[in-house]
Order: structure tokens, then sequence, then C-alpha cells
């Protein structure tokens, strides 16, 4: 009894103190809950994507319910909540403005559906696949940097989620997961350009059909949702007359992920075809031809 008398008057004594006690201890129990049920529901989802939002979205509850005890306890009443606003902003805003940007930057892709887990992007000068969103990161695969094509580098990265209001971000993967390349091809003059031209549209249509019907659709309902206008999505071949060859340009759609493969089999294909026509149709290199070398006359110095 004395002892609980002992802590009462205390209590009476230092009621501040208190208050912050009773406001750190909500605040834990608030934290382990929300790591509790992200556990439970780890273990009960069996679907990747339901039960990363499920997660997600209990971490968000749990931080809205810490802002709200907090208006509750420093301010005494919640309808006091523009009151303590305006009296914190100013330190607040100032020391923890990365922070709360990035905090922002969560709910802003969240909502406005940005990019998700999953998706290529570029964002700050960096190219990767998403693979996590927090409140605070998010965090990506890295492709690129000193690989040349678009393979892992092996790097996690982890950016602030304030960056995506601080320049433009790349999507490789949202409304249309396809991208165009480019093939390019030098023939040689006195070739035959029509069986080259053959060659290049057949293979062509045969590696990258699918790619066209898949894309065909995705592509009607980005012009119906954007103000965009129509385009082709079906390979079409270019000729151009250099000084040196006739360069042959394919522009073709292809799967994000699957873009430098498609080149590759193109060459190959392209290539081994080409070998077949027996000199018919050659592949044109830079060459240099001297026309006429200059006569030059070389007196001994050591007779002069």
């Amino acid at each position: 009894m004395e002892v609980i008398s002992y802590f009462e008057a205390w209590a009476i004594e230092h009621p501040y103190t208190v208050s912050v006690l009773k406001f750190t201890f909500w605040v834990v129990i608030i934290l382990l809950a929300i790591s509790l049920l992200r556990k439970l529901l780890k273990r009960s989802l069996p679907d990747n994507s339901i039960r990363y939002k499920s997660q997600k979205g209990i971490e968000i509850v749990g931080y809205v319910l810490i802002i709200l005890l907090s208006i509750s306890y420093f301010t005494g009443n919640i309808k006091d909540f523009t009151l303590a606003i305006g009296l914190l902003s100013a330190g607040i805003t100032i020391t923890l403005q990365e922070l709360i940007l990035s905090i922002a930057g969560s709910f802003y892709i969240f909502f406005v559906k940005v990019y998700k887990p999953g998706d290529r992007i570029e964002i700050n000068g960096i190219k990767g696949d998403v693979i996590d969103i927090d409140s605070i990161y998010t965090t990506m695969m890295e492709i690129g940097e000193w690989i040349s094509s678009d393979n892992y580098s092996g790097r996690i990265v982890k950016l602030s989620n304030s960056f995506v209001f601080k320049g433009a971000i790349y999507n490789y993967s949202q409304d249309f997961p396809f991208v165009w390349d480019e093939f390019n091809l030098p023939i040689r003059y006195g070739s035959d350009i029509e069986l080259a031209k053959s060659i290049v549209i057949k293979t062509a249509q045969e590696v990258l059909s699918e790619y066209v019907a898949q894309s065909q659709s995705k592509w009607r309902e980005v012009v119906d949702n954007y103000y965009i206008e129509d385009a082709q999505v079906e390979p079409t071949l270019a000729l151009t007359m250099t000084d040196n060859w006739v360069q042959f340009n394919l522009p073709y759609i292809v799967d994000y992920k699957k873009r430098r493969i498609t080149k590759s089999i193109l060459h190959d294909k392209i290539g081994k075809a080409i070998l077949e026509t027996d000199g018919k149709v050659v592949l044109a290199s830079a060459t240099f031809e001297i026309i006429k070398i200059p006569k030059i006359d070389i007196q001994d110095q050591a007779q002069t």
C-alpha cells in the first residue's frame, strides 16, 4: 500500500512526466500490434500481392493512430489539431523536412499509384525494379551502371520517397509494358536490296508477332485513357542511302524485360539468312580505298 501511495503522490507531483510515459506506452503498444499483425498476415495470406498490400495497409493505419494519439495527448482535444499544427509547424518543418516529404511521398505513391512493387522505373537517374515500398524508402534492384544491357548490377538501392516530388519518374511497365527499340543493318551497294528487305521483314514478323499482338490492345487502352495520338506498333522498315552503304532501320515494339534477348535473336536469324543468300546480300563495313600514292622524292641529306 505504501508503494502504491508513493507512486500516486509522485504522479500528482509530475503530471507531465506521467503523460509522456503513458504516451510512450501506447506508442509501443501500437508498434508491437503492427509488427504482430504483419507477421500474422505474412503467415496466413498465400498470395504475395495481397499479403504485401495488407501489410502496408496495417502499417499506414498504425501511423495514423499514432498521429491521432499525439494530437490527443499534447493538445488535450482532437479539435485543437489546427492550433497544434500551427504552433509546431515551424520547428518540425525545418528539422524534419526530408522525413515529412518521404512520408508524404509514400502516401502519394500508394494512392496515386505512381509505381508499385514489380514495376521497372527510373527516378533520380537510377533505373531498376521496385522490390519494396515502405513509409520512408523505395527499395530497388539496380539495373545498368557498369552493365551496358538491361541486366541487374547486383546492387540494392534505397531511395527516399521524397524524390517523387522532385523530378521525373519513368515507368517502363505501368499502363503500357512495352518499349520501342530499333535494329540497324548496313547493306553493301550492289546487293540484292529486295531480297535483303524480304529477309528483314520476314524475320521481324516471325520474332515480333507475339509482342505486336499483345501491345495492340494495351496501346488502345493508353489512347482511350490519355490525350495521345494513335501509333503504329507493327515493325516498319526504312532505308537510307549513305556514302558507304544502304542503311536498313527497323523500329519495333518489344516487352520491356526482353529488349536485349529480342535484339540478339534478330541479329542471329537475320545474319544466318544473309549468309544463305550465297553473296546476293552482303553486309557492309567501313573501308578505305587508296586511289593513288603520290611520288615522293627523297634526297640523301648526307650528300648535300
